[in-house]
């Protein structure tokens, strides 16, 4: 396992996730009919360096809401199978079914050789975590992070589900690392720094002594999974480079009960926390508007997982 260390203080006193999360056994790649556009990297698993304008143009704004509608739609699927006793591959066939039947492809697939179609990080797992045959159990949460690729562009979004009867130390990180990303959604618009996120979320979670993850942040989104646009959760002074309309990107604080450094499992994507708290996170992808921000990661009537499941 790689481990990287950084300085964060604690959280609350919860203790660590009993029993700790094991890695099941991972199937095989789903298939994507050849009728389906893909996204470059998806023979080579090489997405190559970000070339695409961190401004999107209107064709594309309308794609990405096409896409994000498309992903809210299906995470919100996914977290209808958030019960006791669904394997975490079970979510994954799904997803990637309810993605192809809507013409898209599933962004994760492939990407920098990412062997699923979704993401799903139970419990101690920060992110990236791999479907496998692990069963969902009473008090688990899990983060589920979608992502489709349609029309030429990807929509981003991912909710934190609670499973069966969680304890409330729990519940309440779920339930503040919601409030967290739509603190920082509310702080968008054009001319404000992009710190302004980072402190809106570490505020948030220092009220209720909640640790920020450091080592992953949002991203720009939009022809490119994953563009040159990087969004600290966390406060940094330096990061002041101006909002812009046009600009899309997602928002995805992930917040812990404890520390906040990893350690990487052997499959080189899971990434648990290094003592074993529980951890959420919750994640729309936006577009900076003319007088403030729009959310794409909706349904046309405005729905989204977050606020059905998260409430």
């Amino acid at each position: 396992m790689a481990k990287r260390k950084r300085k964060g203080a604690t959280a609350t006193l919860a203790p660590p996730s009993e029993p700790p999360v094991q890695p099941g056994m991972i199937g095989p790649r789903r298939s994507v009919p050849a009728t389906v556009a893909r996204p470059p990297y998806a023979l080579s698993g090489d997405p190559g360096p970000s070339v695409s304008d961190v401004v999107r143009t209107p064709d594309e704004i309308a794609s990405m809401r096409r896409a994000g509608a498309a992903a809210a739609e299906v995470l919100m699927i996914a977290g209808t199978l958030a019960v006791p006793g669904t394997p975490t591959d079970a979510i994954d066939a799904r997803v990637h079914d309810e993605i192809v039947s809507r013409g898209g492809y599933p962004s994760p697939l492939n990407y920098r050789g990412f062997p699923k179609s979704v993401c799903t990080s139970v419990n101690e797992i920060i992110c990236h975590g791999i479907p496998d045959t692990r069963q969902l159990r009473d008090g688990d949460i899990i983060n589920i992070d979608v992502t489709i690729f349609l029309d030429g562009v990807h929509g981003d979004t991912s909710c934190t589900f609670l499973v069966g009867d969680v304890d409330e130390v729990s519940t309440m990180l779920v339930r503040e690392t919601r409030i967290a990303m739509y603190e920082a959604i509310n702080v968008v618009a054009p001319g404000q720094p992009f710190n302004a996120i980072g402190r809106a979320i570490q505020t948030h979670a220092e009220k209720h002594r909640l640790g920020v993850v450091r080592d992953f942040i949002g991203h720009g989104v939009g022809t490119e999974f994953h563009s040159n646009l990087q969004i600290p959760h966390y406060y940094q002074p330096r990061f002041t480079k101006k909002m812009e309309s046009g600009m899309s990107f997602t928002i995805e604080p992930m917040l812990t009960l404890g520390g906040i450094d990893f350690v990487l499992w052997d499959d080189d994507w899971t990434a648990a926390t290094s003592d074993g708290r529980r951890t959420a996170q919750f994640e729309h992808t936006m577009i900076v508007t003319a007088d403030g921000v729009e959310l794409t990661t909706v349904t046309p009537g405005g729905e989204c997982a977050a606020d059905i499941y998260a409430t």
